[in-house]
């Protein structure tokens, strides 16, 4: 999909994973928050994990918009990272809000729940952006699939620049026209 000065809507990545404080992989979350916002682009984050609640954070820092989609039925602290939340009341179910949320999902690391995820937005055609070289479950992904269906890209990145390079290649950098 093109986005262009018409698009109402602004693209969305959900930012999936987990990694730890001090790891390349928790740096590169945090990198890549920066530059969703940067390139006009709505972080989709449930900000439960260190590494996509430093994606969040820098993703606001840098003035851009982040909604959080959180298991409970009740709404976080007040200083939670995002522009929006929307309490699910659903637990783990709401992996398929994450993963159907996005126009793309980007995978950080990661454990079971972003095992689910991953599947999940997998066989609803979401295409991914594994993150690799830092270890961890993404860092296999483009080798092991969810399947052998090819339901979508797999579109690796191991740098901000590498990163770019994909979100344009999908299509879901705004012309500067359509940015807020």
């Amino acid at each position: 999909m093109a986005w262009t000065p018409h698009t109402l809507r602004r693209p969305q990545v959900c930012v999936l994973g987990s990694a730890e404080p001090g790891s390349a992989a928790y740096d590169l979350a945090a990198a890549a928050g920066r530059l969703l916002a940067q390139l006009g682009i709505t972080l989709v984050s449930g900000c439960g994990s260190p590494a996509t609640r430093v994606a969040a954070q820098e993703a606001l820092a840098a003035g851009g918009l982040v909604v959080s989609i959180v298991p409970p039925s009740e709404m976080p602290p007040p200083d939670w990272p995002a522009t929006v939340v929307i309490p699910c009341g659903m637990g783990d179910a709401r992996n398929l809000l994450m993963a159907l949320a996005g126009d793309a999902c980007l995978v950080v690391g990661g454990r079971a729940g972003t095992i689910s995820e991953v599947c999940l937005a997998w066989l609803h055609h979401r295409p991914l952006l594994p993150l690799t070289g830092c270890g961890g479950w993404s860092d296999g992904l483009l080798d092991n699939p969810p399947d052998e269906r090819g339901n979508a890209p797999i579109l690796p990145w191991d740098s901000v620049a590498v990163l770019e390079r994909q979100l344009r290649q999908l299509g879901l950098v705004p012309s500067a026209g359509n940015r807020e």
